[in-house]
């Protein structure tokens, strides 16, 4: 059944880099409170932020959400990086749903009074990834600190950024890479266009491709990305909000994630 949330209050400020999220995570209190009243059968448009790695999943969602509930409108999804739409979220951007792909980021939200306790849906691990017609002499993470190599990572702010830092620092290899991208789909289309030689990605971005071969490095189990999702306090739509946080979180929702290859909560 939808959680019963009101609107919350709107905190105008910017994220602006990795050590602003668990600042305002951190002073976080309250929150949206209790809401009631959700309708049983939900219309109108919605609008959904969610991770740039969601992207293929979210769109699956929605088709199906739609089928079921033909009177609400999903309307395009807005994938990016999870901080990037956090600090428009934060900044005032109208939303009704956020998908964050990492718990910090989603925690931001939280503190800022735009959203209740988020629920986790999903998780993910990292791959290290390579053209499919090079990198043959690829195999590891060790490989990637070879300064002869065009290697792309995801910007330390963002959730596969903050994710690849804590995985390269566990195994002890520093790489210098030659751009940090805004989210985890810039780092897979660079190097699946030849751009680069190595780039580091979810586990998720790689299924399904012919263009790009996938390693999974040592490690890469103990590094565990967690998805959060919310309705937001201020939804324009709240009742096809929470019906569709709902449908992401049941049987149906979860064999769609399971088919894109997302790991349970």
């Amino acid at each position: 059944m939808p959680r019963p949330r009101v609107p919350g209050r709107r905190t105008r400020a910017v994220l602006t880099a990795s050590l602003v999220l668990p600042l305002i995570a951190g002073c976080a209190a309250g929150g949206v409170a209790a809401r009631s009243g959700t309708a049983a059968d939900p219309s109108g448009p919605l609008t959904v932020f969610a991770a740039a790695s969601l992207r293929g999943a979210f769109d699956e969602l929605a088709v199906e959400f739609e089928q079921r509930h033909p009177s609400v409108d999903v309307r395009p999804i807005s994938y990016d990086g999870s901080s990037t739409l956090a600090t428009q979220l934060i900044e005032g951007a109208p939303a009704d749903v956020f998908a964050s792909a990492d718990e910090q980021t989603m925690d931001a939200v939280v503190a800022a009074g735009l959203a209740a306790p988020a629920e986790v849906f999903a998780t993910n691990t990292l791959v290290i990834v390579v053209p499919a017609t090079g990198g043959g002499t690829i195999e590891t993470l060790d490989d990637l600190a070879d300064p002869s190599l065009t290697v792309v990572l995801c910007a330390p702010a963002v959730p596969c950024g903050a994710a690849s830092g804590t995985l390269l620092d566990a195994a002890g290899v520093a790489v210098e890479p030659a751009s940090l991208e805004q989210n985890v789909t810039a780092v897979l289309t660079k190097v699946a266009a030849g751009e680069a030689d190595a780039g580091l990605v979810y586990a998720t971005d790689v299924r399904g491709r012919d263009d790009v071969r996938a390693i999974v490095p040592a490690g890469a189990d103990r590094v565990v990305n967690r998805y959060p999702i919310a309705a937001l306090g201020e939804a324009a739509n709240p009742e096809a909000a929470d019906a569709f946080v709902a449908f992401v979180l049941s049987e149906a929702g979860r064999a769609v994630l399971d088919d894109f290859g997302f790991g349970a909560p």
